[in-house]
């Protein structure tokens, strides 16, 4: 199977890299960073020589580099078989704080430019007649979320909704549509922050993400425990409980 991963240079894009090499699969790995992706390159095909691993450099933000890196990898692979919208960012501030700047790039990044990559994403499988769209969102898109995080929540709510939409226009079609909702994992976005609630590693988190991405779910919360649980939660809770879990 031939991947492609945006985002891959750092944090749960690397990770996934890492998760779908040890599985045999050919990777098309794009992000800003080149040195990061070039040593990704080198690892990942000096414990795997038997898969293919190309890699391009780009800012999702660039939309009309987003169509031609997408495009570009799929000629050189052939076909391109299953596509993970991972990029992101989380520079959100409280709303009205006088950081509208980090409001808009963090709106910029998590959805505009992720609306760009489905689209992308989409003309390909559609003229393939076939592929997987898988959408990392958060479990923080359940709700409104206050402060910092209330952008933020936001664009990964409006990712998660879109991603349904394309599933539910793809039923019934060789298209599939995947959308994941992780929870405190900890990477490079989150680096600063004090201790989260049922943090795991970014090692960890990136396997859970792949083994439901493989099961084929269209929608998994990882790690499963106890994501699932506190969505469940979250979908249904009153605000003043929300407020008291966040």
């Amino acid at each position: 199977m031939n991947i492609l991963i945006t985002g891959a240079s750092s944090g749960l894009g690397l990770g996934m890299a890492r998760e779908f090499a040890a599985r045999g699969h050919s990777l098309a790995l794009c992000a800003r960073r080149v040195d990061g992706l070039e040593q990704l390159k080198n690892e990942l095909l000096t414990a795997y020589p038997d898969i293919r691993v190309n890699v391009q450099v780009l800012d999702v933000n660039d939309h009309d580099r987003v169509f031609n890196v997408f495009e570009e990898f799929q000629e050189e692979f052939g076909t391109i078989d299953r596509i993970i919208v991972n990029a992101g960012i989380g520079k959100g501030q409280p709303i009205g704080t006088g950081r509208f700047d980090a409001n808009l790039a963090t709106a910029q990044t998590n959805f505009v430019a992720a609306l760009a990559q489905c689209e992308a994403a989409m003309q390909i499988f559609r003229s393939q007649n076939a592929g997987h769209l898988v959408t990392i969102s958060s479990v923080s898109a359940l709700r409104g979320m206050p402060k910092y995080q209330a952008v933020y929540a936001a664009t990964k709510a409006a990712l998660a909704s879109l991603s349904e939409g394309l599933r539910l226009e793809m039923m019934g079609t060789p298209i599939r549509v995947t959308t994941i909702y992780p929870g405190y994992i900890r990477t490079e976005l989150n680096q600063s922050a004090g201790r989260l609630p049922f943090e795991v590693d970014q090692a960890t988190g990136s396997k859970a993400i792949v083994e439901a991405i493989e099961r084929g779910r269209q929608e998994a919360f990882v790690p499963a425990w106890p994501w699932s649980l506190v969505g469940r939660i979250l979908n249904y809770a009153p605000l003043w409980l929300v407020k008291r879990m966040v």
